[in-house]
């Protein structure tokens, strides 16, 4: 097998799977909104949560998981159930945050150590020797609330389903034996790319969310898009 074989499937793999996950919806939302507020040791594992979620859903379509899906409509159903009222509650804040903003961007930062011979929380003397801010600590806990909300967003969603382990595992088990697994590796990589870049590249926006106007117009879409598909859920049921 040639690089010239594999290339087009691996390309044709990374494009679809861009074409499905580069739309607003609940997890792009969710990973906008931590790559705006959050520093990178919180980013990390959401971004990887996201993407190793979709590397299994579709290797899990490419090995014919994707008929056991379909077969299993009380599953979807329950998940379909669960998911709705999930949106529902996290869009319910999003609106309340809109109506009634914290306030504009304040990004959670690390500790930050005392200078050596500045007293912690000390004055500038008049010297013009730095003074040590007082750190602000990230609190451990608020890796592990947005993992799991990470996991909520991905694995409580039929959708995710749909599109990765029926649709993707569909149009790769149309590709021929030898290069399904390399449309597999395609998507995967096409998912990974996408969420690093708006996980990541959130932070340049943040000069424009430091305007509390911003953040309402923000929280007021992210409002209306995860009402909007936690009713589509519970209305397709």
């Amino acid at each position: 097998m040639t690089f010239a074989t594999v290339l087009p499937a691996v390309l044709f793999g990374f494009g679809t799977s861009l074409a499905l996950i580069v739309a607003i919806g609940a997890q792009n939302a969710y990973v906008l909104r931590v790559g705006l507020r959050a520093v990178t040791r919180v980013v990390v594992p959401v971004v990887v949560v996201c993407a190793v979620s979709d590397a299994v859903l579709i290797s899990a379509g490419v090995a014919g998981v994707g008929a056991l899906v379909e077969a299993a409509p009380r599953a979807v159903v329950v998940v379909q159930l669960v998911g709705a009222g999930f949106l529902l509650v996290y869009g319910a804040f999003a609106a309340k945050r809109a109506v009634r903003p914290v306030g504009a961007l304040t990004v959670d930062v690390a500790p930050t150590p005392a200078l050596v011979g500045t007293p912690a929380g000390g004055a500038v003397s008049a010297d013009g020797a730095a003074a040590a801010a007082v750190p602000q600590p990230v609190a451990p806990a608020r890796v592990v609330p947005a993992v799991l909300a990470a996991l909520a967003f991905t694995w409580l969603n039929p959708h995710t389903y749909l599109d990765t382990i029926v649709f993707l595992g569909s149009v790769a088990n149309h590709q021929p034996p030898e290069l399904r697994w390399w449309f597999a590796g395609g998507a995967i990589a096409g998912s990974l790319v996408w969420f690093s870049a708006l996980g990541f590249g959130a932070r340049l926006l943040r000069p424009v969310f430091a305007r509390p106007a911003a953040w309402r117009v923000l929280d007021a879409v992210i409002a209306v898009v995860m009402v909007a598909l936690g009713l589509r859920l519970l209305f397709g049921l």
